[in-house]
């Protein structure tokens, strides 16, 4: 049965290489490059599966995750694979509690992607080897990701579990701007935020929180 595929990637080139490909082996019937698109591609077309990059614009900051959520009225009939180059387990995690049924890096072979495409439309879960052991140690081994949820986790968007990581790992603010291409000013606005979010008062308390959940 070939599969139809929605692709959302923010890099034309990479959505080109990735149709290409998966020649024939799918059905691909649309592409999104954002959240918004992507929200709306999936909507419209009610893929049997979505490809889905775990860092996109647009939305409130959340990234895949973000989409995943919005479309979780369709999750009966769409499933989500995201496909990143991260294999950070922040990012695992936050869209594997989003509702995503696999996670893969973009080393990943067509052959090998093609047979994750088809275990998620059959509603298995599936793991790039190295990622599984995070998604184990996050929900535990009973295999429910899906029934388990951290809500405090889900308060912040991926950029700013992005830089919770970053501070938790002790980067400097001007550090943390370098790595992420932003104002120390935007730094210090995210920080803020997520140190809200999460009802915590200082960086000594943000690390132990990120360590408990091994998100560091």
């Amino acid at each position: 049965m070939t599969r139809r595929v929605v692709i959302v990637d923010d890099h034309g080139i990479f959505r080109a290489g990735l149709r290409s490909e998966l020649g024939d082996a799918v059905e691909v019937i649309g592409e999104a490059h954002d959240v918004e698109s992507a929200v709306e591609a999936v909507t419209e077309q009610k893929p049997e599966v979505v490809l889905l990059d775990v860092h996109l614009p647009g939305g409130t900051g959340g990234g895949g995750a973000e989409v995943v959520r919005a479309c979780r009225s369709l999750q009966e009939q769409t499933r989500f694979l995201a496909i990143s180059v991260s294999d950070e387990a922040s990012d695992v995690v936050s869209v594997i509690r989003a509702g995503a049924r696999g996670y893969v890096t973009k080393t990943i072979s067509t052959a090998d992607l093609v047979d994750a495409v088809e275990q998620v439309a059959q509603g298995d879960a599936v793991f790039s080897p190295r990622l599984a052991g995070f998604v184990l140690d996050a929900f535990g081994t009973t295999g429910a990701a899906e029934d388990v949820r951290d809500e405090e986790l889900d308060r912040l968007s991926a950029r700013e579990v992005e830089v919770m990581r970053l501070i938790a790992r002790g980067y400097t603010y001007r550090e943390l701007a370098g790595e992420l291409f932003i104002s120390i000013k935007t730094v210090e606005t995210h920080v803020s935020r997520v140190l809200r979010k999460l009802q915590l008062s200082s960086r000594h308390e943000l690390t132990r929180w990120a360590e408990q959940r091994r998100i560091v």
